[in-house]
């Protein structure tokens, strides 16, 4: 029960605003504070009226000891016990007043006058006694609160040990007390209420208004207005607070601006990357296109060149003959014009399809994938097909036409693909060959794999696996002619159902070559 009250007050005192928990925290301060100080002040002041009411007490037993002591005789007992009721009849803040003798162990009652009844405990006259030092205690009578005091006479009369025992009544101590109790408890009230006044007032000045403008400024940056800062009025914490704000806001400021330039750059440099993209994959499309342009008219030329070749030198032949008729002899030369006709096509049509003159400059293995590399990213994400490169860092520059050997690698990545219908992985290895001034790149693939007679085959024009899909088979066979281009090799290494490994061997440029 009371760990769920407990619990209740806790999330109660969560949902405080500041100037509740401020004020609330005042207040028990505030009270414990006056609690403790009116309980001291009242202290005090019974501590004064009992110190007070004690010395007059002892003005009396000073009195009644001393008479005692001068007339310790019967008849100046008699004169003493009529002269203690005079006097407790003359004072009406007397209740009591009684002589012992505390001699030989004993507690023996000699005199005394009374206004209300009351017996003194043996055992506290001979403690005093035995102590030999006065005490006072707070007792009830029948006429309400009294202060008892036992006083010890110094001195010994004729072997007697004297006991003075005197009661006073304390009903102006206490209607004080009580009064006093009352004035500290209104004065207290009146200060509370007085103090949460100056707090209800002082707050919106001290706290409220400093509060609500920095939440307000805090509001319009959370917006992205991070050019307000908070006026720094005072320089105590709320100037502090806001100093450090407009200092944070400041950097933030900065960062921001930092990260628009950053951002902007960096929009630039990917739009220029996308165009370089773009142009790059256009122009590998084009040799690709103008290489396999290439290999088909030089097999047309080849197949139609060698027949056109004999009609024309049987027309020619037969035109050397004599004795034809006219229109006979018309239509050979016409066979003969048309053949020539022909093979003047089927050059121009060579030449028109001819690459163009290779571009050799000092290129490094990792500039050539990263450019070739995105090429084939979207045929890649149409497949459940990893890559990983492992590249030694030792390799020098390779002397190469960049965009012939980024065909080159493009046809033999798209043959790993094509060979992975079902998802794999490609390895690209780049190594230095020792001993020679080459480099060998390895694509390896976990595809299909050839067969003997397949990979006898591979590098054929128009040779190819696929069946009625097109023009195929010159992928190879494309990159086999750039190889011989630049000098270098091909080796394929394959085997069903263990995939394909095709490298390739490519110059080192000269020492001392620029990087283009």
């Amino acid at each position: 029960m009371w760990k769920k009250l407990l619990h209740k007050i806790i999330e109660y005192n969560d949902n405080f605003t500041v100037r509740a928990r401020l004020i609330t925290v005042t207040i028990a301060g505030l009270a414990i504070t006056m609690a403790i100080w009116g309980f001291i002040q009242l202290t005090a002041l019974e501590r004064i009226l009992v110190e007070q009411q004690l010395k007059r007490l002892e003005g009396v037993v000073e009195t009644v000891s001393t008479f005692y002591s001068n007339f310790p005789t019967k008849r100046g007992l008699a004169a003493l016990d009529a002269a203690m009721k005079d006097h407790v009849q003359a004072d009406v803040r007397l209740a009591r007043i009684d002589i012992f003798d505390a001699s030989r162990g004993n507690v023996d009652y000699i005199a005394g006058a009374s206004r209300v009844q009351y017996e003194w405990p043996d055992s506290v006259i001979a403690q005093v006694m035995k102590k030999n030092t006065p005490r006072y205690v707070k007792i009830t009578i029948e006429g309400g609160p009294a202060l008892g005091l036992i006083y010890p006479v110094s001195g010994e009369t004729k072997d007697s040990r004297i006991v003075v025992a005197i009661i006073g009544f304390s009903r102006t101590s206490e209607e004080i007390m009580a009064r006093a109790n009352q004035l500290l408890i209104l004065s207290s009230a009146g200060l509370l209420l007085g103090i949460l006044l100056v707090l209800g007032i002082s707050y919106g000045w001290i706290i409220g208004r400093p509060l609500n403008l920095i939440i307000e400024t805090i509001d319009q940056s959370q917006k992205g207005q991070y050019i307000k800062r908070i006026p720094i009025v005072r320089r105590d914490e709320w100037g502090q607070l806001a100093e450090h704000f407009n200092m944070m806001a400041t950097e933030i400021q900065q960062v921001m601006a930092s990260n628009q330039d950053l951002t902007r750059h960096l929009e630039a440099r990917v739009k220029e990357e996308t165009l370089k993209v773009v142009q790059l994959q256009k122009q590998v499309d084009d040799l690709k296109q103008l290489t396999a342009l290439g290999h088909l008219t030089a097999n047309l030329a080849h197949d139609l060149g060698t027949p056109l070749h004999s009609i024309g030198g049987l027309a020619n032949l037969l035109l050397e003959r004599e004795g034809w008729p006219p229109d006979v002899a018309h239509k050979l030369q016409l066979i003969v014009q048309q053949t020539q006709r022909l093979d003047n096509v089927i050059q121009n049509v060579r030449r028109a399809t001819r690459l163009p003159e290779p571009h050799f400059e000092s290129q490094t293995i990792d500039r050539i994938l990263n450019e070739t590399l995105p090429l084939v990213e979207p045929l890649m994400q149409r497949t459940n097909v990893t890559m990983s490169l492992d590249i030694d860092a030792s390799i020098k520059p390779l002397y190469l036409d960049r965009y012939r050997i980024q065909t080159a690698l493009f046809n033999i990545i798209q043959n790993s693909l094509e060979a992975m219908p079902s998802g794999g992985e490609i390895f690209i290895i780049a190594r230095s060959v020792p001993g020679d001034r080459m480099v060998s790149i390895t694509v390896r693939d976990t595809g299909t794999g050839m067969s003997p007679e397949m990979l006898d085959k591979a590098c054929e024009p128009f040779y190819s696996s696929h069946k009625n899909e097109g023009m195929r088979g010159l992928g190879l066979a494309i990159v086999r002619d750039i190889i011989k281009a630049h000098g270098g090799k091909m080796e394929i290494k394959s085997s069903l159902a263990e995939g394909t490994s095709i490298t390739l061997y490519l110059p080192v440029a000269a020492d001392g070559e620029r990087i283009a």
